[in-house]
């Protein structure tokens, strides 16, 4: 070969190599930039050529695809039938704003794009009949979350809150709700306005904020349930709920600026059992036991091994809770009362009564019960991963005690979450907020958490709820919720 020859060959082959690994770049490398970039519409309409599976519970339907109204382009459009109470889980699809919630977590099952659903696809290519998507199968109880959803709604106009169920031997959510929240169905249509007049009205600056899922998304300061974390750092410790701790009606903290008093009269005793401590929820008991006798170290080591710092998946995330600064007496004192700066999710604290009733041992949360393929067949069960052994079965069984006290004891906090006919454990929590510009105090938190075994002394239900800004009654509230919901699993 020539030397001209040569080097229009060797120019030849370079461009070629050039262009084949500028194919394959472009087919592999920048698939997920091409596929999602907004200037590509081909991907969209093939996602809304055919319906997507169902988002199901307890056999009720969550959310499908109905035909769209006069749309030759979008053919189908996604419904939540039961919209409000299961917006949080299910989310939305919507051709502007995009998915969330489970439409975004399982969008390849639901649009039947999984590779799992190959051989469906290529069924349909030959047999030309239409498939529609994979169905995702929740552990919602659908009765107890529509109860949950009615009683926080049904305490005043406007209450925000937020309830979690449990089955604390799976990790299983049965019920999972936010107030205040929102209906998917608008952010959905395709009738030209709707969808944006629905984000508006739901993002805008007065809404309140209803996308927001309080129960898994936002933290709070726990109160009197953080109670709980000390006590079991106190056994872990070495004492027992007979152990004598220091108590009276007030205590200041080295450092501190401020005096911690109880709510009412119940602690002038100068020393009580960690028992009747818990029972009465003095403040003063705890905040003088975590600094004259456990220290910071125990107390954080206590929440991390509970979970604290961690982000839970259901698949949906959860956000990490936190125990805050604990390096200043006068911070650890308000910690160990559930103030100062620890903020827990509404999850959290279902886990933390889920973990003790399960003998210590605490299984990781999980909404998923299955995923189906299209002929609903199982492709996938939801997970029972075991998060871990939170606290010895010894410690988990003087905790339950106390927290059994605390609901039936006649001087306990917690007695509208009784049962008849059941064991339940529980702890109430008031949280301060502190007050407004005027010097006022603001509204505080209502917290409850706590767990009930079934006729068979099984651990059947542990849950958690919270009731924002409730002010004087919040707790007493939240605990008669808390046991209504116990009392449907358990009956």
């Amino acid at each position: 070969m020539n030397a001209p020859l040569r080097r229009v060959t060797i120019v030849v082959v370079v461009l070629f190599a050039l262009l084949f690994i500028n194919l394959n770049w472009v087919q592999f490398a920048q698939n997920d930039f091409y596929e999602n970039n907004a200037y590509n519409n081909r991907v969209t309409i093939a996602e809304y050529s055919r319906p997507r599976g169902s988002i199901l519970a307890g056999g009720k339907t969550l959310a499908d695809s109905v035909p769209a109204e006069g749309d030759d382009v979008y053919k189908y459009q996604r419904q939540y039938p039961l919209n409000e109470p299961f917006a949080h889980l299910t989310g939305y699809q919507s051709l502007i704003y995009g998915d969330g919630g489970l439409e975004s977590v399982y969008n390849g099952i639901l649009s039947g794009s999984d590779p799992r659903l190959f051989v469906d696809r290529l069924s349909e290519m030959f047999t030309g009949t239409q498939v529609s998507g994979g169905n995702v199968l929740l552990t919602i109880d659908p009765d107890l979350q529509v109860a949950a959803w009615d009683a926080i709604r049904g305490l005043k106009d406007g209450q925000v809150g937020a309830a979690v169920v449990v089955d604390p031997r799976t990790g299983q959510i049965l019920a999972q709700v936010s107030t205040p929240s929102f209906d998917p169905n608008p952010l959905a249509s395709q009738v030209p306005g709707e969808s944006q007049a629905a984000w508006d009205s739901y993002t805008g600056e007065d809404s309140g904020n209803p996308m927001l899922d309080r129960s898994t998304g936002e933290v709070y300061p726990p109160g009197s349930t953080m109670k709980i974390v000390v006590a079991a750092a106190a056994l872990a410790a070495g004492m027992t709920p007979d152990t004598k701790i220091p108590s009276g009606n007030e205590y200041k903290a080295p450092n501190a600026g401020t005096t911690i008093t109880n709510a009412a009269d119940q602690c002038p005793e100068q020393e009580l059992t960690l028992q009747e401590a818990l029972t009465r929820s003095c403040n003063t008991s705890f905040a003088r036991l975590c600094v004259e006798e456990l220290g910071a170290d125990a107390v954080a080591r206590m929440a991390e091994s509970f979970g604290f710092g961690d982000r839970f998946t259901t698949p949906l995330g959860v956000a990490a809770s936190s125990y805050g600064d604990l390096s200043d007496p006068a911070y650890l004192a308000q910690a160990c009362i559930g103030q100062h700066d620890v903020r827990t999710t509404v999850m959290q604290n279902a886990l933390v009564s889920a973990a003790i009733a399960n003998g210590g041992t605490m299984m990781s949360p999980q909404l998923i019960e299955k995923i189906q393929a299209p002929d609903q067949t199982t492709l996938e069960l939801g997970p029972e991963d075991k998060y871990g052994d939170v606290v010895s079965g010894s410690i988990a069984a003087d905790l339950r005690k106390m927290m059994e006290s605390v609901v039936e004891s006649g001087t306990g906090t917690g007695g509208s979450a009784r049962v008849d006919g059941y064991t339940v454990g529980g702890k109430t929590g008031t949280a301060q907020r502190g007050t407004d510009d005027q010097g006022v105090d603001l509204p505080e938190h209502g917290w409850f958490t706590g767990y009930g075994f079934d006729s068979n002394g099984e651990p059947a239900v542990a849950v958690s709820v919270f009731l924002s800004s409730a002010g004087n009654g919040g707790s007493n509230a939240a605990t008669q919720i808390a046991g209504d919901l116990m009392r449907m699993v358990l009956q």
